[in-house]
């Protein structure tokens, strides 16, 4: 897999990621809603680690910058 997420892209979904835990653990999203959010957390969570979005592959977009 050949990187397609840029350094900004990624912190913000590190970002997304941490407060929908956030909201999870202090009650504020609870039930299905609170599920969806931690799956969406732990997606966007891998996406930033691997520096990979499958969604970006398949609509042929990239954020990572050219390494010359």
């Amino acid at each position: 897999m050949k990187p397609n997420m840029g350094g900004i892209d990624r912190g913000i979904r590190l970002i997304v990621a941490a407060i929908a835990v956030i909201l999870y653990f202090t009650g504020t999203l609870t039930g299905t809603l609170g599920i969806i959010a931690l799956v969406v957390a732990g997606i966007f969570t891998l996406t930033s680690i691997v520096s990979f979005c499958p969604l970006y592959a398949l609509f042929g977009l990239n954020t990572c910058p050219v390494k010359q």
